[in-house]
């Protein structure tokens, strides 16, 4: 095997994610994604923690296109508007970075394994606070970037989930303005 060779990140979560497709994440070894990639177990540790974060690569670049969507958007736009560029921003960079066809298979594998779940509500709950303490650093009062935050988030998960449906051909920012569009006709919606 090579002590080092270029695109080791990316052949590693290639050979997990056949893995853990092909045997499920239980029965994966990092011996067996680092010999399936070509490299050794030291280098599998060099991008990874453990299996596990290989699911999760790439997340904090995703929360920062979320903050930086905030932060760059014009001085005087709305709530609203920021909200709308924080989720566009995002949803752009999740369907170009790996495709519907990964967000798929990604999904089954975290679906199919308690832990990862959690994992995922952790990164969801991690994304809110991110996108409150963003908020509020444009001037947004803390309640209202708190539930803003977890609307973000609401709005996201749900439009991603819809995205990976195997019928679906929709863009992911598509989904995410419906998404938006629905919540905004519920709450102008009448009271009972």
């Amino acid at each position: 095997m090579a002590r080092w060779a270029p695109g080791a990140s990316d052949r590693l979560q290639r050979a997990a994610m056949e893995l853990f497709a092909e045997d499920g994440f239980e029965a994966t070894t990092v011996a067996g994604i680092a010999g399936r990639a070509g490299v050794t177990e030291r280098t599998f540790f060099r991008h990874f923690a453990d299996k596990r974060e290989v699911l999760f690569a790439g997340e904090e670049q995703l929360e920062a296109v979320f903050v930086d969507a905030i932060a760059d958007a014009p001085a005087d736009a709305s709530l609203a508007g920021l909200l709308v560029a924080a989720l566009d921003a995002g949803g752009r960079a999740l369907q170009d970075v790996r495709g519907r066809d990964f967000a798929r298979v990604r999904n089954e594998i975290i679906m199919a394994n308690e832990q990862l779940r959690e994992r995922e509500l952790l990164k969801l709950a991690k994304l809110s606070h991110a996108v409150t303490a963003a908020l509020v650093a444009r001037g947004i009062a803390d309640v209202t970037a708190c539930l803003a935050g977890e609307l973000v988030v609401l709005v996201f998960k749900t439009a991603f989930a819809r995205w990976i449906a195997p019928d679906e051909t929709r863009a992911l920012v598509e989904l995410q303005r419906e998404g938006l569009a629905a919540i905004s006709d519920l709450t102008r919606a009448e009271t009972v």
